[in-house]
């Protein structure tokens, strides 16, 4: 197994569980992260190596990707392992799975390249690359059945595992928060790269907002402590010592489960707000070329997730060089202030829910048993 980022971490972790469940002595090995090492999975190189953001950073670091996929690749066909499951990364992915299908070791692409965003000619290299597409979003399948690659919905899992109603004030009383002042959930990525980009952005977004509610408090969940330190840095250079944050070790669900409004980089992290029902802006900054280069190829009108699933802007996108500190903490201000646009999204949110709800890793594990036999 490959997994390349912390959204890749989950799903192969419950997959792993799962799996193991119905073939205990299974033995998993590869590319992973710290959720799928907890289920006994035997990371070769940590999935940070794989982690780089946009076209600007995969050259960057070009080179030493190039040498552990061709180092995984020899080892793999030394092995011949049963089975090959490459979790998202497809860039990394698909070309190794192409390699390990033409020499005869079943292949499994868990999460659809989004080919319905863009880069959609990269079905037919998909087709070469893989026995099975496991998709995640229920536009998918169409797109791999009409060119004849067998495709498995299996919806996603953190639609399993959210609640379809989280309380505000009970998360509030767990996280040892007040019940009521405004509180905002900033989740500015879980890579170092996009804190590079985005944290000091989003430390000024914080100061902006509490000029004009002075009582607001500010929740961080941040995934490492290279992540935290970045952040606690922004905060000093900002010189934002006197805003409230709270900065936690992970914890992204408390975080939006506690809020009334989450600014939220683009990712899966705006699904999982999603999920728990927030108001949120979604934002990201990226190197200028990579921005354009994929503006270039979308086919969608929108980039962040809850709404290409819901077919319609249901929470704003601020981008590039819209995402200024001010239009941020201005779109922010005025969520908070519409209790009627949060029901509104939260009934939007709701159907997108019970559409993703799908008990998600026995689907995934039953499809690559399948495979197997």
């Amino acid at each position: 197994m490959v997994a390349g980022e912390a959204s890749g971490d989950l799903l192969a972790s419950h997959l792993i569980a799962s799996l193991r469940a119905k073939l205990p002595d299974a033995v998993f090995y590869g590319i992973g992260g710290p959720k799928m090492q907890a289920q006994g999975f035997d990371a070769w190189w940590p999935m940070e190596k794989l982690s780089v953001m946009g076209y600007v950073d995969a050259l960057k670091n070009y080179r030493e990707i190039a040498g552990i996929r061709r180092q995984l690749k020899k080892r793999l066909l030394d092995i011949k392992p049963d089975i090959f499951i490459g979790v998202d990364a497809p860039d990394f992915n698909l070309g190794l799975e192409t390699d390990l299908k033409a020499s005869g070791i079943r292949t499994i692409h868990y999460v659809s390249p989004s080919i319905w965003a863009w880069r959609g000619g990269r079905i037919k290299k998909i087709a070469r690359a893989v026995n099975r597409v496991l998709a995640l979003f229920p536009m998918e399948p169409p797109l791999y059945e009409k060119e004849r690659i067998p495709v498995t919905y299996v919806g996603h899992p953190l639609a399993d595992i959210i609640p379809l109603e989280t309380s505000k004030q009970a998360v509030r009383e767990k996280l040892s928060m007040p019940r009521d002042v405004p509180i905002f959930a900033l989740l500015p990525g879980s890579r170092q790269g996009e804190l590079d980009k985005m944290a000091d952005t989003f430390v000024q977004v914080a100061k902006l907002v509490r000029e004009r509610l002075p009582n607001a408090i500010f929740v961080v969940p941040l995934t490492t402590r290279e992540t935290r330190l970045q952040f606690e840095m922004a905060i000093y250079r900002q010189q934002a010592g006197e805003v409230p944050f709270r900065l936690l070790f992970g914890h992204a669900r408390e975080a939006l489960g506690a809020c009334d409004v989450a600014l939220v980089k683009s990712g899966t992290s705006t699904l999982e707000a999603a999920l728990v029902k927030r108001p949120m802006v979604i934002t990201y900054k990226i190197a200028k070329l990579s921005y354009w280069i994929m503006k270039r190829m979308a086919y969608q009108a929108f980039v962040g997730l809850p709404n290409i699933l819901a077919g319609r802007e249901v929470v704003p996108e601020l981008l590039q060089e819209q995402a200024t500190p001010e239009n941020l903490a201005e779109a922010l201000i005025k969520l908070y202030e519409d209790k009627d646009n949060a029901a509104a999204v939260a009934e939007a949110f709701t159907d997108i829910h019970l559409q993703l709800r799908q008990n998600t890793a026995e689907k995934a594990a039953n499809a690559v048993i399948e495979c197997l036999t």
